[in-house]
């Protein structure tokens, strides 16, 4: 699953466009993704390039999987930065050749099959709030959807998260 660094523009767009991009691409959000759409950190700001990278949780050495927190941990020690949370929806928007998920339960309360998180820092304390976002392609249609978990839920290792690329050089 490990897969080579590419690169990703995000920023640049206001919430409105952001939002009508999506529409127009055929993206069905969810509330929670809704939600975090609605933060502060998508006001218009400087378009800027991220290089971004997948890995299982397995692969960044939790074959137990394990917590948000700790996934977390693991990855910045391995030097993988976080994304920042505004990465989700442009990812979205760039990425047409995601598969089709096995199956089509939107919402089960365990990580959703064929699902990419974006691993972000998460954006509130609040358990009630969402953590970030995850692309998920089912029944043909292309989601961009917003996940809540508190500490105590573990990430299983096959768990797939997009990541920023650890510094070159």
């Amino acid at each position: 699953m490990t897969d080579p660094a590419f690169p990703l523009t995000v920023g640049g767009s206001s919430r409105q466009m952001l939002r009508e991009e999506l529409a127009a691409a055929g993206v069905e959000l969810n509330a929670f993704a809704e939600t975090l759409l609605e933060h502060p950190c998508f006001t218009p700001g400087p378009a800027r390039t991220l290089t971004l990278t997948r890995r299982t949780v397995g692969e960044l050495g939790l074959p137990r999987g394990g917590p948000q927190s700790q996934v977390i941990a693991v990855a910045q020690q391995q030097g993988f930065r976080l994304c920042p949370p505004e990465t989700g929806p442009y990812l979205r928007l760039t990425m047409s050749s995601q598969a089709s998920s096995p199956d089509s339960v939107l919402s089960a309360g365990r990580i959703p099959s064929g699902a990419l998180h974006v691993l972000s820092a998460p954006l509130s304390e609040d358990e009630e709030y969402p953590k970030g976002f995850y692309l998920r392609v089912v029944d043909g249609v292309s989601w961009l959807r917003g996940f809540r978990c508190d500490d105590e839920y573990c990430w299983p290792p096959e768990a797939t998260v997009v990541l920023r690329a650890p510094q070159e050089g």
